[in-house]
């Protein structure tokens, strides 16, 4: 831990900030259908905008990092969608339901080069400790985030966002003086094979990233369809936050010291162990509903979490070449962000249609997507440029300052 670069930990700091302050999403529905009188139909359709905001910036705002240079871009972002979250509760109804999905592209394009540049502050095959720190400080803003904003909600809804979106501007200014200068130098566009080029070449990450989506609508269940599941058992609401402050804090004190044990051995297999270990979890939801039973299931889908979070990010960042880390890590973020759109529409349905299917189907689906892990693994990578920097041929150099 002594080795990790100073920006790695000046870059989570700020993402603990920005999760413990992130209200715009976490409350985005209530304020619309409550203050601002929207039907709650009408209220979704605003939000969902808001979720297609995200997902679009998480597919495409690495390019604006890669392109501009990554510093450059999260300071810009962050300022823009700082100033607006502050003034969302002054705006029109109409102009808010425009603005929200600019702003949310705009805060995912900030994260993809939060993310881009802690792992360009460190030699590829080294990222899985910088990815573990990142989600530690980000999991522990999301455990002070919620009960924070609901005590700006009763004291008033325009502080809570007037309070969001100053916190971006103050992540905004701490971070910008604390990362090199150098991160400004944009690359050129000559630097090296465009994406789509660099993709094709490796087959095995086109093989991982459906399997990324596919697991992520299992592990998304979390948060949709299970605290349904424990209600119609007739369960306590409190068994449910339980659950929750159960797996993140075994998280917070977990995952950056199995990624430390773990970060020299393979990816695809630890990956696929882990998927593995997440269908096995959900696939105990089907036992008879108790404390026991439920707190088990718990403990063992988190221990997957652990294993493939960090591992399947470092992994698709190693994969990068120096020129397209923004990109590839909103590749990741992007397909994930998928997994979480899709897993209440889709499961809820199985859960209406079929209540004790979900969990058996939820537990096949994440074998299913080991499995596609394991036999990408196995992919032979074609010839051609970015092919060698995605195995780590060319590892990247570290300079003094932990900048490129």
């Amino acid at each position: 831990m002594r080795d990790v670069p100073r920006v790695v930990w000046v870059l989570a700091a700020g993402r603990f900030a920005s999760s413990a302050s992130s209200f715009l999403m976490l409350f985005l529905t209530l304020y619309l259908s409550g203050p601002r009188g929207l039907a709650v139909p009408v209220a979704g359709v605003v939000a969902g905008a808001y979720g297609v905001g995200m997902l679009v910036g998480n597919f495409t705002g690495g390019r604006w990092g890669d392109r501009f240079g990554h510093r450059r871009t999260l300071v810009g972002c962050s300022t823009v969608a700082g100033l607006g979250v502050a003034v969302v509760p002054w705006l029109p109804v109409p102009v808010l339901a425009v603005a929200l999905p600019g702003l949310a592209y705009l805060s995912a394009t900030a994260a993809v080069s939060n993310g881009a540049l802690s792992a360009l502050a460190v030699q590829r095959g080294d990222r899985r400790t910088a990815v573990a720190i990142g989600r530690a400080a980000s999991n522990a803003g999301f455990v002070l985030g919620p009960p924070l904003g609901a005590l700006l909600v009763a004291h008033s809804w325009e502080a809570l966002f007037v309070v969001d979106g100053l916190m971006t501007l103050a992540v905004r200014f701490t971070v910008a003086r604390s990362l090199p200068r150098e991160q400004q130098r944009a690359t050129g566009r000559g630097d090296g094979p465009s994406l789509w080029r660099a993709l094709r070449a490796d087959r095995a990450l086109m093989g991982l990233l459906p399997a990324v989506v596919l697991v992520d609508v299992v592990y998304r269940q979390l948060y949709t369809t299970l605290p349904i599941h424990l209600r119609d058992a007739g369960q306590p609401v409190g068994l449910y936050t339980a659950l929750i402050a159960i797996g993140s804090g075994l998280i917070l004190l977990l995952e950056i010291p199995v990624a430390l044990r773990l970060r020299r051995f393979p990816s695809h297999p630890i990956i696929a162990l882990g998927y593995a270990l997440v269908g096995v979890g959900f696939a105990l939801f089907a036992l008879p509903v108790s404390a026991g039973t439920t707190i088990l299931a718990m403990v063992v889908l988190t221990a997957g979490e652990i294993l493939y979070k960090t591992t399947a990010t470092a992994h698709v960042l190693d994969a990068a070449p120096d020129h397209l880390v923004g990109q590839y890590q909103g590749l990741y973020t992007g397909a994930s962000t998928s997994g979480t759109m899709l897993a209440a529409p889709v499961g809820t349905a199985v859960y209406a249609l079929a209540p004790g299917l979900l969990w058996p189907a939820c537990g096949l689906a994440a074998l299913v997507a080991a499995y596609a892990v394991l036999a990408s693994g196995r992919t032979r990578p074609r010839s051609g440029p970015g092919v060698g920097a995605s195995r780590g041929i060319r590892p990247a150099r570290r300079s003094p300052a932990g900048s490129r």
